[in-house]
């Protein structure tokens, strides 16, 4: 079998066994458009349709990447179904970039249904090169959330990995003013914001709708490129560890 057909089956049967898996599939598709669809179409008093349509694309695509690797990479190490992989002749990357590539998939969809809402219901217009920035910084932002995924799939077992992600998850995106604009919150709660790796890539994306806070696009990127090789540093170090 060719290196490529490897890492093509091993993605193909990981995002099989997540579409297998309603309890995963629906939250993670159902809840940004939801909460998307009450804030920011139905309840939108304030024109603020585009705005909150980047803030929940970031929402939506943090969910997969932490979920998929926490819960995904807890569940196979306490079943031994991780062990048996770092036994076989298979490179650990083709497990990992797996995972990856399901969270990209879900991601993207999120993306899709989330743009297709704004545009048919939210009346959001922007240009075609935004809408592809836009996607691209989301898709690509996956990445640290995925890291922090793996690091909490490999600290964690499989009974505490959904809780403790749902305590880190729902929390920050909230603090990241990701649910609501940050402005409606108490100033010390949106000094808060900046330490968050969430608020950082929501940032980015409001930076192509002209809605950021000001700051310099390098400085959120040097966030999160920092948090991005930190996470992979430990989550090796963990790795190793098993």
């Amino acid at each position: 079998m060719s290196s490529l057909t490897l890492y093509y089956k091993e993605a193909r049967y990981d995002l099989i066994s997540i579409m297998r898996t309603p309890s995963f599939v629906l939250p993670a598709l159902v809840f940004p458009l939801m909460f998307y669809l009450l804030f920011g179409v139905f309840f939108n008093s304030g024109n603020a349709s585009d705005y909150l349509l980047v803030t929940y694309s970031c929402f939506g695509i943090m969910g997969p990447a932490l979920f998929n690797f926490a819960a995904g990479i807890a569940s196979d190490r306490a079943h031994g179904w991780l062990t048996l992989k770092q036994l076989s002749p298979m490179p650990v990357s083709a497990y990992l970039i797996a995972k990856l590539s399901t969270s990209l998939v879900f991601s993207a969809v999120i993306l899709l249904l989330l743009f297709s809402v704004g545009i048919l219901f939210g009346n959001v217009a922007l240009q075609p090169w935004q809408w592809l920035l836009l996607a691209i910084i989301m898709l690509i932002g996956t990445v640290p959330f995925a890291l922090l995924g793996l690091l909490l799939g490999l600290s964690l077992s499989d009974k505490a990995a959904p809780g403790v992600v749902n305590l880190l998850y729902l929390p920050m995106a909230f603090l990241s003013g990701l649910w609501l604009p940050l402005f409606l919150l108490p100033l010390w709660l949106q000094k808060l914001a900046w330490i968050w790796p969430s608020f950082h890539l929501s940032q980015l994306g409001l930076k192509v709708i002209a809605q950021d806070q000001g700051a310099n696009v390098f400085y959120h990127l040097s966030i999160l490129v920092a948090t991005t090789l930190l996470l992979a540093f430990v989550a090796a170090r963990c790795f190793r560890k098993l």
